[in-house]
């Protein structure tokens, strides 16, 4: 598998594939950040949580179109706006996904499963009806086009770096609000003992409601970051529900370290052994791997010890 590349090939090699790997990382990370909210903190199996993401990608790409007719000498910082429309909207979906059907399903994971599977299906038929069955592009401003030469054989692009610089600013922004604000602690709190954290005073209706919502959103926000990298169809957002789920649970469910060093992992594998074959095979690689580990580690990575 290397013996038709120099040292110094492969060397250029594992670095572009490293870099490619980190903004696949990126986008697991963001995708992975809000599912390991809902699933590790509230037990829900949300399968409709790509569907989320593809949200927060047409919220965008709306966002885009409308810059570009109206206000044209505003389009180079429009993806700001897009990204905070996009959790937004994601958010506000997911709050009223959870009054509606979730929250009466808790403590009944494999109904959760059934129930989130069937509203991604309406979610992928409603977006075929509204937006089309083609894909669409979103139109990048100027300053994230082109690349940065790093060496004569190294080059690495603009978008791909903004979205890494993004996807840091909203990691460190959800561990902030997980573990230093009021609400963070609530959250633990119901995690760790949902009864008596209802007996001091914490409506724990109101923080599933939240919490929820709070994971929709991150995946909106996945969404915007991921029409950098590809285009968006009603049913992009099934490509990487799998891949996300496997990062949750390799990671230890609830875990934030966990879910960034999962992330990490897995990407740079998939990413690294995609250019020596072919991607499916890449993936049947990195997934018996995982595999592997967690029949030696069932718990993932980086469990998190909670009081049953």
């Amino acid at each position: 598998m290397f013996g038709d590349y120099s040292i110094g090939d492969l060397g250029s090699i594992f670095v572009m594939q490293g870099f490619a790997g980190l903004i696949l990382f990126s986008v697991y990370v963001l995708m992975a950040l809000g599912l390991a909210i809902i699933f590790g903190q509230m037990g829900v199996i949300n399968m409709a949580h790509g569907e989320f993401m593809i949200l927060g990608a047409y919220v965008t790409w709306m966002t885009s179109n409308f810059f570009q007719s109206y206000l044209p000498s505003l389009f180079s910082g429009y993806f700001f706006l897009a990204m905070i429309l996009a959790f937004v909207a994601s958010g506000a979906l997911g709050m009223l996904v959870e009054w509606v059907l979730i929250r009466h399903l808790y403590k009944r994971p494999l109904d959760t499963l059934l129930a989130t599977w069937g509203l991604s299906l309406m979610l992928q038929q409603a977006y075929r009806s509204v937006f089309g069955a083609r894909e669409v592009g979103v139109e990048l401003p100027q300053w994230m086009l082109g690349s940065l030469h790093v060496t004569d054989s190294i080059e690495v692009p603009i978008n791909g770096v903004f979205v890494m610089c993004l996807t840091v600013l909203i990691t460190l922004g959800v561990a902030y609000v997980m573990y230093k604000s009021r609400w963070g602690r609530q959250v633990r709190a119901v995690v760790q003992n949902r009864i008596m954290a209802g007996a001091v005073g914490i409506n724990t209706e109101k923080v599933d409601r939240y919490t929820y919502g709070l994971g929709c959103g991150i995946a909106g926000i996945a969404g915007s970051a991921f029409t950098m990298i590809g285009s968006t169809g009603p049913t992009s957002g099934q490509l990487y529900i799998v891949d996300t789920f496997l990062v949750v649970v390799f990671g230890g469910a609830a875990s934030l370290l966990g879910t960034i060093a999962s992330a990490f992992s897995i990407s740079q594998t998939q990413s690294t052994l995609e250019f020596f074959m072919s991607g499916s095979m890449a993936k049947v690689l990195t997934l018996l791997a995982v595999v592997g580990i967690l029949m030696l580690r069932p718990q993932g990575l980086f469990a998190l010890k909670v009081r049953k």
